[in-house]
């Protein structure tokens, strides 16, 4: 259903250290670096046929999260659910909500761990057993 997700950053190289270690984890490679014409740096993680981008804002404001807004990526399993955690928390995100483990949910039960990145956008790692 997704073609990709853009959030912004206020320091992109920061970001990326944060996004190439933390989506390592899910096999994730090397993004494509873009320049927009407006002279913005931008990043695009291409996995799986899907992008996630990383962008410096083209309107020069400060790039903010989205209140109430989670960006979910698909874990092969509950180890990978942890990697994910414990690789954000280690390059500069932060640990949120309930520990990484398993919850129940209405769609069933779920592995699960919540971090935010070092510009406060909230993650998810997921995997469904």
């Amino acid at each position: 259903m997704f073609h990709h997700i853009m959030i912004g950053s206020n320091d992109i190289e920061r970001s990326k250290r944060f996004y190439d270690a933390v989506l390592g984890t899910l096999g994730v490679g090397e993004p494509v670096r873009n320049q927009a014409s407006t002279g913005h740096m931008r990043l695009f993680y291409r996995h799986a046929g899907g992008a996630f981008c990383v962008t410096e804002p083209i309107n020069d404001e400060a790039a903010t999260v989205a209140n109430g807004a989670t960006i979910g990526f698909t874990c092969s399993s509950p180890e990978m659910v942890r990697a994910f955690h414990d690789t954000a928390v280690a390059h500069g995100g932060s640990s949120i909500e309930d520990p990484p483990g398993l919850r129940q949910s209405a769609m069933g039960a779920l592995h699960l761990a919540y971090v935010r990145d070092p510009d406060g956008h909230k993650l998810c790692a997921i995997h469904r057993p």
